[in-house]
């Protein structure tokens, strides 16, 4: 199909937001989401909280007298106190688990007891949320990690490598698993905020910037991580907003909208035979999903597939016989 026939209108128009509404619309706000980050004991942040030796044995899978005998040797010691008893933070589980994982390697106890000194020597000195770290180490040299650039250099073969991330989901998961229903309330109303304003040019700055709290309180919110995608796709920045797409997919494989806009952009990148996948995935989550039926026969054209782009021209004309691209199809079809 050449460009003079496409649909016409600005970057972005075809990207499908998630709560778009009838028509092409995708999901009406529902029941709010019972997953996420959750907090704490008493409203605290996983990684603000403490935790018991009954509790840190059950997270990571030591015996108490593995934990008894790290502390005796001053390599890992509870750091704060819970109801009058000693008690770990979230810093001294980062340095468990390392040690853990460390001594599994059969890393002797001396440059255990060293990669963990580094360890905490350098976690204050990051300005960034411990979330986002990745801890890296050979029983000797450590390397504390962010998007934006490493900390310590590393040498010799990598022995531990870890998320500090997926480390707090699993003490989410294992430790506090009732308590996420506050924390996915919050990132779910600023979500439907930012679902409001991102399809205004004026408020767009707002709505990204209320996606991003929202994925900071609740990183496995899928449909935020396809909004922001959208907006940083409706600004030419086509490498995150795929990359985003893809994070929504690997939290929720059967979202129809982040499987529509990859398609969308592998179309317009000339890959059909990839935006066909993508378009098939999205139908097959949702089967009336008028545009992915459409697009569905675009590719299948460009990829010269004449008698499967019929079939989505006539799929797309019986869901949408008065759609806004009705006459096109119908143009393709010879009615």
């Amino acid at each position: 199909m050449s460009d003079k026939k496409r649909p016409k209108g600005k970057r972005g128009d075809k990207v499908i937001h998630v709560a778009f509404g009838v028509g092409g619309g995708r999901i009406s706000p529902g029941p709010e989401p019972q997953h996420g980050v959750a907090r704490g004991r008493g409203g605290r942040e996983p990684v603000c909280d403490l935790y018991t030796q009954s509790e840190v044995a059950k997270l990571l899978g030591l015996t108490r007298g593995r934990l008894r005998s790290l502390d005796r040797a001053g390599i890992v010691s509870p750091s704060g106190r819970r109801r009058g008893r000693r008690a770990y933070a979230f810093g001294d589980i980062i340095a468990l688990r390392a040690a853990r994982d460390l001594l599994a390697r059969k890393v002797r106890m001396r440059q255990v007891a060293r990669a963990i000194e580094r360890i905490r020597a350098t976690l204050p000195t990051i300005a960034r949320p411990l979330s986002e770290l990745r801890i890296t180490c050979d029983g000797r040299q450590v390397v504390v990690r962010t998007s934006e650039g490493s900390f310590e250099p590393l040498t010799g073969q990598t022995l531990l490598d870890f998320e500090v991330r997926q480390l707090q989901e699993d003490v989410v998961r294992v430790l506090r698993p009732v308590a996420g229903r506050e924390r996915a309330r919050a990132a779910y109303e600023l979500y439907l905020r930012g679902s409001q304003l991102d399809e205004d040019p004026d408020t767009m700055d707002e709505a990204e910037a209320l996606y991003r709290k929202a994925l900071e309180i609740d990183p496995w919110l899928a449909i935020a991580y396809t909004n922001l995608g959208n907006i940083r796709y409706r600004r030419a920045d086509d490498a995150q907003a795929e990359e985003l797409y893809r994070r929504a997919l690997d939290l929720e494989r059967g979202q129809p909208e982040a499987q529509y806009n990859l398609g969308y952009m592998m179309l317009h990148r000339g890959q059909p035979a990839e935006a066909i996948v993508f378009f098939e995935g999205a139908i097959a989550a949702d089967p009336r999903f008028a545009d992915a039926h459409f697009n569905l026969a675009m590719a299948c054209e460009q990829a010269g597939e004449v008698e499967r782009a019929r079939g989505g021209w006539e799929r797309y004309l019986a869901l949408e016989p008065t759609g806004l691209w009705a006459d096109i199809a119908r143009q393709h079809l010879g009615a």
